[in-house]
């Protein structure tokens, strides 16, 4: 991606004729990268785009340029392959860049509901890849529920409650302190489903915070949606796994598997006491598949 060619008088045949970029190849590169941006789009079903990841394989120079079609796009190249096509991300300055203040007002009028949106992405991904196994297993398959990835949460909670009992610390802090310390308090004081007789689920209630969440991964291509089950059941597609690869070494992430994650396969939450007391600070919007700002 970062490769150019060198060209000078002294040596006019240094690179070979069949390197010269022509109008069809950046077409090309151009509309592999288009692909890419479309998530839900399987190589497996348009032969175009298979035939054009193929391309992008065997033909250095033509992976270069599409490589270079999404840099100038401001994108992140992640992998490109058959099982995931042109799996890209975008950098923070991108135009396609999703920023985590306008995913949460699209969802709900509370601006200070924003973390709590950002808390259930991050249980989401934690309870689809909870070891580093999981992660590094291209056949991984993880899968989540909408209720499983609450109740996990309310499950952090209480071991949060537990922690800062233990520790002594302020039980009722200001409202808009930031870290997982003080977003429990505001996840475990919430409805999980809403006040309406039948129960039904509003959008401000913890599970619909998570099946929006769950909802906008599907769409951008994240999860599949697999069954109505426990709220709602999902299954991760490998554009995830490699979003949440880039994405693991957020300190947000890190805050939550401290709390001792064990391996799940039905989208049922289970926590053990962590083995470290040790405290990790936890970064606005790290780990998210968004931007912060």
């Amino acid at each position: 991606m970062s490769e150019h060619a060198e060209w000078s008088e002294a040596e006019p045949s240094t690179a070979p004729a069949s390197a010269a970029v022509t109008p069809a190849d950046a077409a090309d590169a151009a509309r592999l990268v288009a692909f890419g941006l479309q998530p839900k789009l399987q190589p497996a079903r348009d032969q175009e785009y298979a035939d054009l990841l193929r391309r992008y394989r065997e033909d250095p120079p033509f992976a270069r340029l599409a490589d270079a079609v999404a840099t100038g796009l401001g994108l992140i190249v992640l992998e490109v392959s058959p099982r995931a096509g042109m799996a890209v991300t975008a950098a923070e300055d991108s135009v396609f860049a999703v920023r985590m203040g306008d995913y949460a007002r699209r969802t709900s009028a509370d601006g200070g509901d924003r973390f709590l949106h950002g808390l259930a992405h991050l249980a989401v991904a934690v309870m689809a890849f909870p070891r580093p196994e999981d992660l590094a297993d291209d056949a991984y398959i993880g899968r989540v529920t909408v209720n499983g990835v609450d109740a996990f949460v309310r499950q952090a909670c209480h071991r949060l409650e537990e922690r800062a009992a233990e520790q002594g610390e302020n039980t009722d802090p200001a409202s808009d302190a930031p870290g997982l310390e003080t977003a429990w308090r505001v996840w475990a004081r919430r409805s999980a489903t809403g006040a309406t007789k039948d129960a039904r689920r509003l959008a401000g209630s913890t599970t619909g915070i998570v099946a929006k969440a769950v909802t906008f991964l599907t769409d951008s291509g994240f999860l599949q949606r697999t069954g109505d089950d426990h709220g709602g059941t999902y299954r991760t597609t490998a554009r995830y796994q490699l979003q949440v690869r880039d994405l693991a070494g957020g300190a947000a992430m890190a805050e939550l598997l401290e709390l001792g994650v064990v391996p799940v396969t039905d989208g049922t939450p289970t926590l053990l006491p962590a083995d470290s007391d040790e405290d990790l600070e936890l970064v606005a919007g790290a780990g998210l598949p968004f931007h912060s700002v």
